[in-house]
């Protein structure tokens, strides 16, 4: 008689404690440590899982098996209502991250403070302080160290613009100037994005909008009750601070990812001395830099508008002076929208983080004028987020022989594939991007018939290690030759 197979959860708790080992064993023979919940947050503090493949590989299964595990466990209606009054959590820290009670935890130290006290410093009422302090505890966003006193946990932490109290409190508008840019994004996240969020349904239930891909008719234009843009909205006087706090807010999400991840978006060593590359939609020039200081030998066009590129002109000349004097390094006015200059070869079109941002029948024109200003042996490089199904993708088995990298790595059973919500923070910036732009991220599959659709094959994915499956890949292409 076979033995009897074992329950779901019963693998699942196998996976947890196989990974967990894994993952001890990497930190002991690394000099690191996992971090106690208690600890406050710092980059440092990520080294358990960074660095090695195989800890973050660990990192990633112990996450998605756990919350897995949590949803087979816990009543239904607990996890259903997780989702359905999540509302309640982001409302609980936007209360706390605006008044300021994580720099207030902060100065008190591990032993916490009376929420009488905290109420005293920021002008809350204390009874309705605790019950949203004690929401977040039950998630260990803070912790309730006794009845009504509370402190702060590794996670509130990363509210902490590491200011003093007393001046965030006394200046609300200067609160996330000069500061790492996460308590900016939270913030943004919490006001524009979240009020988004309401209108999302009647967004889709108006015929007039629900197949829409104009990014003035995004859920946050009927929100703030306006037929704007988002940067049009923010370029309104009033709305100074909310377009200064996005952009703080932005450098917190550059500060997630490796500085130099342009440099392995491509194999640069492959081009001849003095190819041109176009970075098109550039910014300031920060994806550019570091392949400018690592191959000289190379010509670089960054591209943006006309104040973008007037902004860019100060970091050059901060950064890298003689990149622009001596002439490899060019910084040109263009619209994406627009054709493309015809009067050089280009070797490579580099785009990060552009697509993302518009809708497919605006990216048709950007790859489209592309397209049309490359030739045969031009290639195309995007840096975006490759959204994975949350299921096997028969397709892919068959696509990744012919396309490196096609097919993301996929968890072990009885995981999700993508693994699960280990994973989720790839599909929350998917909706956000409806939200704010009706815009989205993207799976390959959607990536590779876009291409397609603009004379663009696509080559290859190149799959950042050890960083999840839905973070930012480089997508390679090519054009498609008649």
């Amino acid at each position: 008689m076979s033995p009897p197979s074992l329950s779901t959860a019963r693998q699942l708790l196998d996976l947890i404690s196989a990974s967990l080992t894994t993952l001890e064993k990497s930190c002991s023979a690394r000099g690191v440590t996992i971090p106690d919940i208690q600890d406050p947050f710092h980059p440092a503090s990520e080294a358990f899982r960074v660095g090695d493949p195989a800890a973050a590989e660990a990192a990633n299964v112990i996450t998605a098996a756990a919350l897995h595990l949590a949803a087979i466990i816990a009543p239904p209606q607990n996890t259903l209502y997780m989702a359905a009054g999540g509302f309640v959590k982001s409302t609980a820290v936007r209360v706390c991250l605006e008044s300021n009670v994580t720099e207030i935890l902060r100065e008190a130290g591990p032993e916490g403070l009376h929420v009488d006290e905290i109420g005293a410093k920021n002008g809350q009422d204390p009874q309705k302080l605790a019950r949203f302090l004690r929401v977040l505890a039950n998630h260990h966003i803070y912790r309730e160290v006794k009845p009504n006193v509370f402190a702060n946990t590794r996670i509130s932490s990363m509210l902490d613009t590491l200011k003093p109290s007393q001046e965030v409190i006394a200046n609300p508008e200067q609160k996330h100037e000069n500061t790492f840019g996460l308590p900016a994004l939270a913030s943004h996240h919490l006001d524009e994005m979240f009020k988004a969020s309401a209108y999302a349904w009647e967004t889709l239930a108006d015929p007039a909008t629900a197949k829409s891909g104009e990014p003035n008719e995004a859920p946050l234009s009927r929100a703030m009750g306006v037929k704007e843009t988002l940067w049009e909205f923010y370029a309104r006087p009033e709305q100074a601070f909310r377009q200064r706090r996005f952009n703080i807010g932005m450098q917190g999400v550059r500060a997630l990812e490796p500085v130099d991840a342009s440099l392995g978006a491509f194999d640069w060593e492959s081009l001849p001395e003095g190819s041109v590359i176009v970075d098109v939609g550039g910014g300031v020039g920060t994806s550019a830099l570091p392949i400018a200081r690592e191959h000289p030998s190379l010509h670089l066009v960054v591209q943006d508008l006309a104040p973008v590129i007037e902004d860019a002109k100060k970091v050059w000349a901060s950064k890298m002076p003689e990149a622009v004097t001596a002439g490899r390094v060019t910084l040109e006015v263009q619209d994406f929208f627009k054709p493309q200059p015809s009067s050089r070869h280009v070797s490579v079109f580099f785009l990060k983080q552009i697509l993302h941002d518009w809708s497919d029948e605006y990216c048709v024109k950007i790859l489209s004028n592309l397209r049309a200003a490359a030739s045969p042996r031009t290639r195309l490089v995007l840096m975006e987020s490759v959204i994975p199904f949350a299921c096997h993708d028969p397709n892919a088995d068959e696509s990744q022989s012919a396309i490196p990298g096609a097919a993301s790595k996929e968890a072990p059973e009885p995981l999700l594939p993508n693994y699960g919500v280990a994973n989720d923070m790839g599909y929350t910036a998917d909706i956000g991007m409806f939200l704010m732009f009706n815009s989205q991220e993207r799976t390959a599959s959607h990536m590779k018939d876009l291409l397609r659709r603009t004379g663009w094959k696509l080559s290859g994915i190149r799959r950042r290690e050890g960083g999840g499956s839905s973070f930012l890949q480089a997508i390679e292409a090519e054009p498609i030759v008649d």
